[in-house]
């Protein structure tokens, strides 16, 4: 399957566009062109650094003479004071890809650091954290990125590389057992080899897909951890389980010792704080 998200070169290219128009004006009248510089990226809070990668792309993307020496690696604990990266060449480049390389990295790093707190609260057990399509539009493929930096699984990457039945297809299709059937006709008659999700919101619904079969997947959607320990057991040996619907840090160790197979958390990317640091120039 061809990955129809925006690649991470087209984002970069799209970004400066927005970014920088048809020139950075203030740098192009203010600094002498011939000026040469160096900056260093300065980490002012302890989190999961991601996008060092991302950030030496952009440089490069702006001025391909500017000099990028990675000092620390994408998935490393940092702390206040640590330097990612410097960077030395043309002054109007680094400043001109300054803020373009510190909105990638902010929020990714924002992205592993959480996504690591929530692996860290799981340890031990068997549960694997997903990701969800709840993610900023065209910004996927680095935030997906920053969500396996920090320990966790992508679900996936869109509408097309996968069927996920949820709660409108079922009901638009006429019932579950004529959703599952519609979904491996689908399948069939177009050659194409993708598992199949469905969601249950009660055992009633869950008791239908285990009669029904024909699946490869199913997310319990807003169980109580006591419900999903029931549920799992019923699941088990047959099809994959997962869990999501409000599950947070105060409630992932309790999700996880249930036994499911995977716990999704779409704030893993849509509820972020962008993790604090700058670009520094240096003598």
């Amino acid at each position: 399957m061809v990955n129809q998200a925006l690649s991470i070169e087209e984002i970069i290219e799209k970004a400066i566009l927005e970014d920088i128009g048809d020139g950075d004006h203030t740098s192009l009248s203010t600094i002498p062109k011939d000026a040469t510089g160096k900056a260093e990226l300065l980490i002012k809070e302890k989190g999961v650094i991601a996008g060092v990668r991302i950030a030496k792309m952009v440089f490069h993307k702006i001025d391909q003479e500017i000099k990028f020496k990675q000092l620390i690696k994408d998935g490393n604990q940092v702390s206040p004071g640590d330097i990612a990266f410097r960077v030395e060449g043309k002054s109007s480049s680094i400043v001109m890809a300054e803020r373009l390389a510190l909105n990638f990295m902010q929020r990714m790093s924002g992205i592993a650091t959480f996504t690591r707190s929530l692996t860290e609260k799981i340890g031990g057990t068997k549960a694997v954290i997903l990701d969800t399509r709840k993610t900023t539009p065209n910004l996927r493929e680095l935030e997906k990125e920053a969500v396996r930096i920090g320990g966790a699984q992508n679900h996936r990457m869109g509408l097309y590389d996968m069927i996920m039945i949820k709660d409108n297809h079922v009901d638009f299709a006429g019932g579950i057992a004529k959703a599952i059937d519609a979904a491996r006709k689908y399948l069939q008659e177009n050659k194409k080899d993708l598992k199949i999700e469905i969601e249950v919101r009660n055992f009633d619904e869950l008791e239908q897909v285990l009669a029904h079969g024909g699946i490869d997947r199913i997310m319990l959607d807003n169980f109580t951890p006591t419900e999903l320990t029931k549920a799992v057991e019923a699941i088990a040996g047959r099809f994959e389980s997962e869990a999501s619907g409000g599950i947070n840090g105060d409630t992932i160790r309790d999700y996880a010792e249930t036994g499911v197979d995977y716990i999704s958390i779409g704030a893993l990317t849509h509820h972020i704080k962008s993790l604090d640091m700058s670009l520094k120039a240096v003598s």
